[in-house]
């Protein structure tokens, strides 16, 4: 886990980590949310709907983004304000991805930093972008 403070943080520093989507990541997240959509429940049913199998949810992966913040950019002192998502591509089980985010902006002010993220699958397509907004705790 990183351990960044407000004053060592600037314009254009970045982060990233890995992680591999699984059947029991998924399985999970439709226990805990209760979103049950066949999509994301029946490789039969996204198959019968032009997928290859069963679609992860969007905000599963787009969870990661939680990850990136808390943990990664800035790190523990970090205090999530908001995730703006765009979701460009489906997410299946097994896919590896790289979670990736930017500083584009610092406010001295509020001690709110501006953070582009991105999330590209294995084939280097990117699958969610996210503009997070998370101030910096002392």
């Amino acid at each position: 886990m990183n351990s960044y403070n407000f004053a060592e943080l600037t314009v254009g520093m970045s982060e990233s980590f890995e992680v591999e989507i699984t059947e029991k990541m998924m399985d999970k997240f439709i226990d805990i949310t209760g979103d049950v959509s066949p999509i994301h429940v029946s490789s039969e049913y996204a198959k019968a709907h032009g997928f290859k199998t069963r679609v992860c949810h969007g905000m599963l992966f787009g969870s990661m983004f939680s990850t990136l913040a808390g943990v990664y950019l800035p790190g523990e002192h970090c205090l999530l304000h908001s995730v703006e998502t765009k979701f460009s591509n489906p997410v299946f089980p097994g896919d590896k991805l790289t979670v990736t985010g930017k500083i584009s902006e610092i406010n001295d002010t509020f001690r709110i930093v501006t953070i582009k993220g991105n999330i590209k699958n294995q084939d280097g397509k990117t699958v969610c972008k996210a503009v997070i907004q998370a101030g910096v705790r002392e």
